[in-house]
């Protein structure tokens, strides 16, 4: 998913400093000499502002200007913090500490605690949340559960942005915020929040950051300590940081200049978190002398992607658009991005599920497609439609890889066997690394082929699944390897968060793909009131949500698709509009001004790209009410009222689907979801027509399944098999 996916796994380590130079572009180069004083790298997405800055390093490192351990390199996740430790380690620069802002500063404030304060440091506040409810329940005020998550993230904004409980209402009036609740009560449940915590001796991840710069601000010595430690540093995604984040990388300085940092002003998509492009804007101005390097060579997307994403910017306003890169691609053209417009959005999902099936049956790898949204809530119909189509996907956001249970365990199992050798009966008839580890995952629920069924046992599958394609892989870039080579291996990713590719189409809201890539993106609910968001009012608002659109055409390397519905549901009345930002883009939009005329693509509705005929809304049977969600579309009665499914047929239906997923080697879902199988329960149909009238038995699902669905319903076993016609 990201741009190390095309190169090789498993590299060979450069031979000398000047080697760490090669494949290098000439501004990449720059960037890479430039190794002392203040230096500037303006990054357009998919530049390789990565490969330049971990080069960088590497090249300090192995020509010996710089010392490993004086190096500090900072970004703001973990994911991202683990690729630049592996590229690091790759280039032979593997002492480095490359770390995100909250790990770096918990370190320090660990080891110097019993020095700065005495004791032990206070427990870390995993999650905030439920202290922010027992805030709000002692100031008796009641909030639910989005409420709640919204308060929670008040506070964290208020945190990082240094405003204390007391100052909260008067900072957000002169921001022009808009609190989730009451600015007096968000500021009562801050101050009771703050009182808990010191209560309970506990700190949240914001504390750390405090506390660290509180430590170094007081403690000179300290201070002195850890700036003789570091005498150079490097900020990743610069653009994001927050004022807190600033303070500590300034006490980090002290009165040096050894500093790079890296950004793109047009990325800027998390200032509800207290993010701001001012730091990177105003670098010059800060640092007169320094370095000032622009990346704009885009390795990533071909011309029509890139002159999409250009022209989509050549629209924006405000200070960060004054400082806009125009992108320029190094690929060779691929097709122009489609355009589509859909009735509804289960018919968008339905058309966008056809779409990757199509992608996938001509050779795109289903991991290298995603569908990016808005919000999150959007996903459901997605989730709904690709299994639908039986095609696999995974959710972005889940737990990191290495800390899986299941990996942990296959971690343990592979290093006992490696410590046994030739005395772990296991191995022997496994004749090479990859059989070898086949062989002990086996003990852990690995299989040839995929389960039948989706949910944890599909999940946990799809990892062990990805560590023996891991294994393949280091077996064919290292020939003679030792299972007790891989697990070093292993040991490395997991210190890096360098985790291997789980396969699946990847569902994923816009501001979670922020540094990651697809070969194919579908951009879906694109209309106003979506994009932009509905509470975005201001000028800077809007154009934050115009920066966080162009991030998501950038996630795209050759294949883009934006789409849009104009009702909620089928039968509704067609009032949404297509977002304001592709006018002008988008074939017969209209121009606004000379790069965004003319907008390329193809332009198709919904019905030109297969769509069934339009449909009524859709009500429930049970109590008549109109159904918008797509769960309770397929039951044709909402999730609430009460069912008629006849349990034995649904279990019937269940052992048969399972039989089918085994003889397809697909997951369950792939067959019929669970839903469709209660709703087939639930209507037990007789006919033909009557089936392919439930939403997720399609014209392919009925051609392939429909006797046997019928004969199940009718009382027999559906022991038709399967129709290969």
């Amino acid at each position: 998913m990201t741009a190390a996916t095309h190169s090789t796994l498993f590299p060979q380590v450069p031979e000398t400093a000047d080697a760490v130079l090669d494949g290098l572009d000439p501004e990449q180069r720059e960037v890479a000499l430039a190794l002392t004083g203040p230096v500037c790298v303006l990054a357009g997405a998919g530049t390789g502002k990565t490969r330049a800055i971990t080069h960088r390093i590497a090249y300090g490192v192995r020509s010996g200007r710089l010392q490993p351990a004086s190096v500090l390199a900072v970004t703001f996740t973990n994911r991202a913090a683990g690729e630049m430790r592996g590229r690091l380690r790759q280039l032979g620069a593997g002492g480095v500490q490359a770390r995100t802002f909250h790990s770096a500063a918990l370190r320090q404030l660990q080891f110097f605690w019993p020095k700065a304060v005495g004791g032990d440091l206070p427990r870390l506040l995993e999650r905030k949340i439920q202290l922010v409810a027992d805030a709000a329940a002692r100031c008796r005020v009641r909030l639910d559960r989005n409420e709640l998550r919204d308060v929670t993230g008040e506070i964290e904004w208020a945190k990082v942005t240094q405003t204390v409980p007391a100052d909260y209402p008067a900072i957000v009036a002169k921001a022009h915020r808009d609190a989730p609740r009451d600015p007096a009560e968000i500021s009562q449940i801050y101050a009771m929040y703050e009182q808990l915590k010191r209560d309970r001796s506990v700190i949240d991840f914001e504390d750390v950051l405090l506390l660290t710069v509180g430590i170094l601000q007081d403690r000179h010595d300290i201070a002195d300590q850890i700036r003789s430690q570091y005498q150079h540093f490097v900020v990743d995604e610069y653009q994001d940081v927050s004022p807190l984040q600033q303070r500590l990388l300034d006490l980090w300085l002290g009165d040096r200049d050894n500093l790079c940092v890296v950004g793109d002003a047009s990325q800027t998509i998390y200032s509800f978190t207290g993010a701001t492009p001012d730091h990177l804007l105003n670098f010059r101005t800060r640092h007169p002398g320094a370095t000032v390097v622009k990346l704009v060579r885009d390795y990533r997307s071909t011309p029509q992607v890139v002159h999409l994403a250009n022209g989509l910017l050549s629209q924006a306003r405000g200070r960060a658009a004054e400082h806009r890169l125009e992108l320029i691609s190094q690929r060779d053209p691929g097709p122009d991005p489609v355009y589509t417009e859909y009735a509804d959005e289960p018919t968008e999902a339905e058309g966008t599920a056809r779409r990757i099936r199509d992608l996938i049956a001509a050779g795109v790898p289903a991991g290298e497609i995603a569908v990016l949204y808005r919000i999150n809530a959007q996903s459901e119909v997605y989730e709904q439609a690709l299994a639908d189509a039986g095609v696999p996907y995974q959710l972005r956001g889940a737990e990191r890889f290495f800390e899986r249970q299941e990996v942990r365990e296959a971690g343990i199992a592979l290093r006992g066997a490696a410590r046994a050798g030739g005395n772990d009966s296991l191995l022997d008839d496994a004749e090479d690394l990859p059989a070898q580890v086949r062989a002990v995952l086996s003990t852990k629920g690995w299989t040839s082929q995929p389960p039948a069924g989706s949910g944890a046992v599909r999940d946990r599958w799809e990892s062990l699944a990805a560590l023996v394609r891991l294994a393949e892989d280091f077996a064919r870039a290292r020939s003679g390897a030792t299972l007790s080579d891989l697990v070093a291996e292993l040991d490395e990713r997991a210190a890096a968060q360098h985790a291997p590719t789980v396969q699946g189409v990847t569902l994923a809201s816009l501001h979670s793909a922020k540094g990651l890539e697809w070969d194919a993106v579908f951009l879906v609910g694109l209309t106003e009131g979506m994009m932009p968001i509905t509470y975005a009012k201001t000028d800077e608002q809007i154009e934050e949500e115009r920066r966080l659109l162009y991030v998501g055409v950038t996630r795209a390397r050759l294949h883009l698709t934006l789409s849009w519905a104009l009702s909620r549901s089928p039968g509704g009345r067609a009032s949404r509009r297509p977002s304001r930002f592709l006018k002008g883009l988008r074939p017969g939009s209209g121009s606004l001004g000379t790069v965004a005329s003319g907008g390329s693509g193809s332009f198709e509705r919904g019905a030109a790209a297969g769509r069934r005929k339009p449909r009524g809304p859709v009500l429930c049977r049970v109590c008549g009410a109109t159904l918008t969600e797509a769960g309770a579309m397929k039951l044709m009665r909402c999730e609430d009222c009460p069912s008629d499914m006849d349990e034995a047929l649904y279990e019937r239906l269940r052992d048969w689907r399972a039989d089918q997923a085994r003889e397809l080697g697909q997951p369950a879902y792939c067959v019929f979801t669970d839903k469709t199988l209660m709703a087939i329960a639930e209507r037990v149909p007789a006919t033909g027509g009557e089936l392919s009238s439930i939403s997720g038995v399609g014209a392919r699902k009925l051609d392939r399944f429909g006797v046997d669905v019928l004969a199940i319903c009718a009382g027999g076993d559906g022991g038709a098999g399967l129709d290969d016609s």
